[in-house]
């Protein structure tokens, strides 16, 4: 109902487009056409004739509907000002090529062509006009007026059919004058363009015919505008002027200055018209339009076939899409890994200007801890001197020991026999084999000291260095030496395989925005509305939406050689400077984890050395009391022998007598001194004993 009568406005247009496309949704579920099973008798009245024309077919109801809002738009075209090329042609238009011609006589070919070139040829009138204001070029605008004349050429035609002529009646000769003054006037208004544009070239021959052709059809124009409104006469006025006083003045300078010859007109190119108007295109299931399809639970089943069909489309669409993309994909992936090139650390020269964060936090804790080196020292320095302390002992046992051995072999060669067991002190034997057994852990421990040492040695150097200022820390990390032309090919393989690595987002992201075209993309509804004849061309139109995307993607993908190409050639001269920075690195974190495990190392050191000195304080004191026992058992061994001694010299028998009879023997000195016991012997080597026996003399 509010289709019928609508309001002559804007809002009425939207009614009609409302209704018409509901129409559109509602035909394409129920079989209202054409002796189908709903078919129902749709009446409406003939615009010329004034009928009363009936037919049962839904299609005629929306071809009533557009025809109005075609002509709803020509009527607000014609209230509005002259400043927009938006014209009606565009209803006219769908209705010329989506519904039959037979309804009426108002809907047949030659009077929607007829509607159509009229409002085309308006709307150009409109942006002509626009131009002009504007001050365009002149051979521009020359083209604009010279397609308003094709328009209303076209219009013309249809005027002169005989069933528009015997539709039209009476208003038929109006309006085939009407147009025909137009299309004399708008060729005026090109010629008079066209001869600003020679005069602009100096062209002032051809200047001359062009400004009396617009005067001869301006004058043709005016004979047919007999009639016409006064609007219109005041403007043919204007336009003689206009016209007529640079034909004036072009022929009277062309005659007295300028001579040049006046070509004829038909030897000049004619005039191209520039078509810069379209008929606004009609979508009867555009939801902007026609708001929500209020059948839209209605999908019938060869709408779902449809749907499966076309899903079928895109997944093969996605199927072609995704071999091409992995294929390109494993060539990459294969390729970087062989060049082992990881974009991270091919350029790693910002970590040699600043100290890594794990030393850093070896430095602080040792900054809170000055005495570290100093403690270290002196610890290993106690430890050195318990361990010399031992060492000293331990020597003076064995010296003792060997003295003491000494002392025997010789009593033992003195008196030509093995001393009895009874007088060797048994200490001794004791002290031996316990210092035998310091000795070994003395020797053994000694290892573990020297390499104590050695250890404190290596990391001693390290802990100063962690302790001292910074500056010193970094100054002591290696780092490298690279020379301008090394800096820029690290900076043009940086680049390479920056966009290798964008040609990889870009192609991840083109995957993934195709996927999810391909996921919203529901054609359900307009399926619903397409008649299965236009099945495939629907699904042809509906795939082109991907266009875009698929030409991306070919991009990507083609440009991947030359990538991978300009890559090689920086791998190429990349080659010195990764060897060479391969060799910085590895000193590099080799000096940082000697650091690290210096400081690591401190505690360790500490608790050994601690461990060091328990142990030799206790070996010191074991050491010292074996001394003590080694000094007394020696003492007791030299007595024994002493003893031993003596009684062998009291069973020597008396000296035989010799002749001559020697001089009487004296005593030793220290036998004079006050006689000799036995517990004043000198001690064996300092002994001279009288009257040896053979076996003794040589001694």
């Amino acid at each position: 109902q509010s289709a019928v009568s609508v309001p002559r406005d804007f809002e009425g247009c939207s009614t009609l487009r409302k209704y018409f496309g509901q129409l559109h949704y509602l035909q394409s579920r129920i079989p209202m056409g054409a002796e189908q099973e709903a078919a129902v008798p749709i009446a409406w009245t003939e615009i010329f004739s004034g009928k009363t024309v009936t037919h049962e077919d839904i299609k005629y109801e929306q071809a009533c509907v557009l025809y109005n809002l075609g002509a709803l738009h020509s009527m607000l075209g014609a209230m509005d000002k002259r400043v927009s090329e938006e014209c009606a042609a565009g209803a006219f238009t769908y209705l010329r090529d989506h519904f039959p011609h037979s309804y009426s006589v108002d809907m047949s070919h030659q009077i929607l062509n007829l509607n159509i070139n009229l409002m085309l040829g308006q709307a150009q009138e409109c942006l002509l006009e626009k131009s002009m204001l504007d001050n365009r070029k002149s051979f521009l605008v020359a083209r604009i007026s010279a397609q308003v004349v094709d328009y209303y050429k076209e219009a013309c035609r249809a005027l002169e059919n005989s069933e528009t002529a015997s539709l039209l009646g009476k208003i038929q000769k109006d309006w085939k004058k009407l147009v025909q003054m137009k299309i004399y006037y708008f060729a005026a208004v090109a010629h008079l363009h066209m001869g600003k544009q020679a005069e602009e070239q100096q062209k002032f021959g051809e200047r001359v015919i062009y400004f009396q052709s617009a005067l001869d059809k301006l004058n043709e124009a005016i004979k047919l505008a007999k009639g016409q409104p006064e609007t219109v006469q005041e403007a043919l006025r204007f336009t003689m002027d206009v016209i007529g006083g640079k034909y004036n003045s072009a022929k009277k300078d062309n005659d007295f200055i300028y001579h040049e010859a006046v070509p004829a007109l038909d030897t000049l190119q004619s005039v191209k018209g520039a078509p810069l108007v379209k008929a606004l295109p009609v979508n009867p299931t555009d939801p902007a339009v026609t708001g929500p399809d209020i059948f839209a639970k209605l999908v019938p089943m060869a709408a779902h076939e449809a749907s499966s069909l076309y899903s079928e489309e895109k997944a093969k669409l996605l199927r072609d899409a995704m071999a091409k993309i992995e294929a390109k994909n494993e060539v990459l992936d294969q390729f970087m890994d062989s060049m082992q090139l990881d974009p991270e650390t091919v350029d790693n020269l910002d970590m040699y200007s600043h100290i890594p964060p794990i030393l850093m936090e070896k430095c602080a804790a040792l900054s809170v801890r000055p005495d570290t080196v100093k403690n270290l020292v002196q610890s290993m320095q106690v430890l050195s001197g318990v361990f010399t302390d031992v060492e000293a002992s331990l020597k003076e046992i064995q010296d003792l020991l060997e003295e003491d051995e000494a002392q025997e072999r010789k009593l033992q060669e003195l008196l030509g026999k093995v001393p009895p067991p009874q007088g060797s002190p048994a200490g001794l034997a004791e002290v031996s084999r316990e210092c035998s057994k310091y000795l070994e852990v003395h020797e053994k421990a000694s290892f573990t000291n020297t390499e104590l040492h050695k250890a404190m040695n290596l990391h001693i150097g390290n802990l100063r260095l962690l302790s001292g200022p910074l500056e010193r820390v970094r100054a002591a990390l290696p780092a490298p030496a690279l020379t301008e032309d090394d800096k820029q090919v690290l900076q043009n393989l940086k680049r390479i395989l920056g966009k290798v690595q964008e040609m990889r987002d870009q192609r991840m992201s083109l995957e993934q925005q195709l996927r999810e075209m391909i996921q919203k993309d529901d054609i359900t509804t307009s399926l619903v509305t397409t008649d299965r004849s236009e099945m495939k061309k629907l699904f042809e139109e509906q795939l082109k939406k991907y266009d875009q995307i698929k030409v991306y993607l070919e991009q990507n993908l083609a440009a991947q050689e030359n990538v991978l190409k300009a890559l090689t050639d920086a791998n190429v001269k990349y080659a010195a400077v990764r060897k060479a920075l391969a060799e910085v690195e590895h000193k590099w974190n080799t000096t940082v984890q000697t650091l690290v495990a210096s400081y690591e190392a401190y505690e360790d050191l500490m608790k050994k050395s601690q461990e060091g000195k328990d142990f030799y304080t206790d070996l010191e004191g074991k050491a010292a009391k074996l001394l003590e026992k080694a000094r007394a058992a020696c003492q007791a061994a030299e007595a024994n022998r002493q003893q031993i001694l003596e009684k062998e010299l009291k069973k020597q028998p008396p000296p035989r007598p010799t002749a001559p009879k020697p001089a009487l023997q004296t005593k030793p000195p220290e036998l004079e001194a006050g006689g000799m016991d036995a517990g004043a012997l000198p001690p064996l080597g300092s002994l001279v004993l009288p009257e040896l026996p053979e076996e003794l003399r040589s001694l």
